[in-house]
């Protein structure tokens, strides 16, 4: 076994502390290839990756970069920075520790390229810009080993990707490169071991001690949840009596539209004055540096927070973590949950809190999930050509290559083993030339190849490559300042879409404060504090997290039980009666309910296929509807439910399910959908057909849009064949209308269809009513008008509801 060297050795006796087993076997593998650990959040799984570093940095002299560290968060590096530079400073290791992340200034990054320190740590989209100089031979001379962090969070997106084939060109410099991988939460550790490899090398891996089962319950409340909406309101008094009664707590939400309405109701209900702030991605850096360093020194008793909070910063003593709405996904929720206590062997507390009464089920699943450390995760595709496109950009910004060698480099990435010769080519021609419709304009002529060797036609084209590095597809944001003479204090940011809409005197919500909106000047919403005016709307559309596929099947799972003595009366009620008066759905068979309400055809499919599935069986299916004459006028999908409203009765749904028919006509629709168009922009855009960034000035979201519309229109006419174009119909098909989900769901019943007619609508179809869009009704009625139509749609399905909920939350379809 491998022992430590005295001065750390001492460093672990003087804190009282013994290494982990985990711990002791990474040093045994530290000279293997790639290793893979799997240890629990607060595990000590960064000193576990790092000890390897710093003892071999501690025991002999070493110039220049030693060990790159690549996280998904700048705060997490930034984090780290601060947890590693203690045991270096305090055993008296000459070792040097830098973070290189978007933040850093311009002088810093120009240091560290001159002088690179012994540790950097920093982000995929910076470690792309580092190796995109043609000096990034010598800044890597020396690199002896990188640690991926989180990494189960960078192999679900492109980040990871755009990391995986910066490591191949990484380990094509520097042979001997090690490869360590550290994460808490892998549903599959053979696939994340495969693409954190060299392929075809093996990558070890490492289990630690799982350490003890989280304390995790949801939330007793008084009131019971909503029928409807995804905010939480209702819970906010039992959610104060729990910071009160616990150190610090984190209070996270899916969305920053649900955090910052959430801590608004917060602060309107806090009479005891408790510190509590909020934290999410849009504010601006000063803002979360500022809740950041409060909750370090122990000055804040919660924090209401997104994702921007979920992955392994340890910001001060949080004793509890609060979920706000149903997780969707088991790996966000233990993500999260490992917040809260963060020390080995001690267990998580959290709470969840359902945000209306059909996610209590949901929330059980989830609980029962975690008990069962029963992991979701989608399989893994193949490397996405776009992030290709663009590396084969970064590779020639540092100099000419040969088309073999970054072939054999990109194949030894594991998400692109599979690649075969000639999409690669097809990715290399498309970077030179354009492709067949677009190699006649200058623009895109970007390589040549001279003696074998492929180059930059104009070596000045380094500058536009380098400007737009990254996979990161923000929603087009404007910045938002507090109006003054001298440019006032940044607040954030919000989406160009919402800041069309806003008018002078318009009030909305950021940062948990209520501003007014005064004018847009050079591309910034200029605002003024306007505490007394309630806010209009808050400001973030966010990501919309769909359940995952695990969750849904846990949940059907649930529905086959007999009865249901885990779940609150009032949820456990509602499933009795919804099988009393129709019946629930099950894993193997499509449920399709019709019933009359309010003078129009109603029908429900429950196809728990996930939010972005379920809309869009909506389109193709009224689409299906409207060609067999019953014209529907309408519907509204969540993750569990298509509703459908028209003007006659559904009589046999068989023909609307018809496997190929659906997918023939969800061709049709999508060709033509603006579905495409939103996906070919981001392809466009991380291919660098179009650029975010022109001269070091940001596009907008429209002129960005208008000139992907423009090009798309194009292609499609004079070059359907564009690499492009295939592209953006896989990444259409598997993301925003994940018609894969479809088909499995389709697959999964097998043409078994219950449809159940019913003289008035159902338990489990109600809420949906409350889903849908609000029916513009003016004057001083409004609400009492809308109180009354809730109250008939709830009598008619035999439930029970709030007053004030009745008028808060009926949103009339039809």
């Amino acid at each position: 076994m491998t022992a430590l060297p005295p001065p750390f050795a001492d460093w672990f006796a003087t804190r009282g502390w013994t290494v982990h087993p985990h711990q002791q076997e990474m040093l045994e593998r530290a000279h293997e290839p790639a290793t893979l650990m799997i240890a629990p959040t607060g595990g000590g799984k960064t000193l576990a990756g790092f000890l390897p570093t710093l003892i071999e940095l501690a025991e002999g002299r070493h110039d220049g970069l030693h060990t790159l560290y690549v996280s998904p968060l700048k705060a997490l590096a930034a984090d780290i920075r601060r947890n590693l530079t203690t045991p270096v400073t305090e055993m008296g290791l000459p070792i040097r520790i830098e973070d290189r992340t978007g933040d850093s200034s311009a002088t810093t990054r120009r240091r560290q390229r001159a002088d690179p320190p012994h540790i950097l740590l920093t982000t995929p989209e910076s470690l792309a810009l580092l190796i995109s100089y043609e000096d990034a031979p010598r800044i890597f001379a020396g690199l002896q080993r990188i640690v991926v962090d989180e990494i189960h969070a960078l192999a679900e997106s492109k980040r990871g990707d755009q990391l995986m084939l910066a490591l191949s060109r990484l380990q094509a410099m520097v042979p001997g490169l090690r490869r360590v991988g550290l994460s808490a939460t892998v549903e599959d550790p053979a696939a994340i071991a495969a693409f954190l490899a060299r392929h075809p090398d093996p990558c070890g891996i490492l289990f630690a001690d799982p350490g003890p089962d989280p304390d995790i319950a949801m939330l007793e409340t008084d009131a019971a949840p909503p029928w409807a909406g995804g905010g939480g309101r209702y819970a906010v008094p039992a959610v104060l009596d729990q910071v009160a009664r616990h150190r610090t707590t984190l209070i996270f939400h899916n969305t920053r539209a649900q955090a910052e309405l959430f801590f608004h109701e917060v602060w309107l209900q806090n009479e005891g004055a408790l510190p509590i702030g909020i934290h999410h991605g849009a504010l601006s850096r000063e803002q979360r540096t500022r809740v950041e360093a409060a909750m370090v020194a122990g000055q804040l008793r919660a924090i209401v927070c997104t994702g921007s909070l979920d992955l392994g910063i340890d910001w001060g003593d949080v004793d509890l973590v609060i979920q706000i709405g149903a997780p969707k996904n088991v790996k966000r929720l233990v993500q999260r949950i490992g917040r809260a206590n963060h020390r080995y062997n001690a267990p998580s507390k959290a709470l969840l809190v359902p945000a209306n009464r059909f996610e209590v089920v949901e929330c059980l699943a989830a609980l029962e999930a975690v008990k069962a450390r029963d992991l979701d995760g989608e399989p893994r595709g193949p490397g996405p050509r776009d992030v290709l496109c663009q590396h084969i950009l970064i590779r020639a910004a540092s100099g000419p290559f040969r088309a073999d060698d970054l072939f054999a480099e990109v194949t030894s990435a594991g998400s692109y083993a599979s690649l075969g010769r000639a999409d690669f080519d097809a990715c290399l021609d498309f970077v030179a030339t354009g492709g067949y419709a677009l190699r006649r304009y200058d623009q895109w002529q970007r390589l040549m190849q001279v003696d074998g060797l492929w180059r930059l036609r104009d070596p000045r084209g380094t500058q536009r490559i380098r400007q737009n590095i990254g996979t990161i597809m923000d929603t087009d944001l404007v910045k938002v300042r507090l109006k003054n003479r001298r440019g006032g204090m940044p607040l954030g940011e919000v989406e160009e879409g919402f800041a069309a809409t806003l008018s002078p005197g318009d009030t909305f919500l950021i940062g948990g404060e209520i501003v007014r909106y005064e004018n847009l000047r050079e591309m910034v919403v200029e605002v003024t504090r306007r505490p007394e005016k309630p806010p209009r709307i808050a400001t973030f559309m966010g990501t919309k997290f769909a359940t995952s596929t695990q969750l849904s099947q846990r949940i059907l799972e649930m529905f086959r039980q007999d009865d249901w003595p885990e779940l609150p009366p009032a949820t456990r009620d509602w499933l009795r009666l919804q099988r009393a008066r129709s019946r629930l759905p099950q894993a193997d068979r499509l449920l399709v309910e019709s019933f009359p309400f309010g003078g129009r055809a109603f029908t429900c499919v429950y196809g728990f296929a996930g939010r972005n599935a379920m809309q869009t069986l909506g389109l193709l299916v009224t689409a299906r509807m409207e060609a067999e004459g019953l014209d529907p006028l309408g519907f509204v999908a969540t993750d569990y439910a298509t509703l459908i409203w028209g003007l006659r009765a559904l009589e046999d749904p068989a023909p609307l399910f018809s496997g190929p028919d659906l997918r023939a006509g969800f061709e049709t629709w999508l060709a033509g959908n603006a579905v495409m168009k939103r996906t070919f922009k981001q392809v466009a855009v991380i291919s660098g057909l179009i650029d975010r960034q022109t001269r070091g000035q940001r596009k907008s979201g429209r002129q960005a849009a208008f000139s992907a519309d423009i090009l798309y229109d194009t292609l499609r006419k004079y070059d359907p064949d564009h690499l492009l174009l295939e592209i953006t119909r896989q990444e259409a098909l598997r993301g925003l209308v994940d018609f894969g989900r479809i088909e499995e769901m389709l697959a999964r019943v097998s043409g078994r269809i219950d449809h159940v007619r019913c003289d008035r609508p159902t338990p489990l179809a109600a809420p949906l009513f409350l889903e849908a869009g609000r029916v513009p009704v003016e004057g001083a009625g409004t609400e009492r008008l809308l109180a009354t139509e809730a109250q008939r749609l709830m009598d008619a399905a035999g439930l029970e509801i709030d007053p004030a909920e009745a008028g808060r939350r009926w949103r009339a379809p039809f």
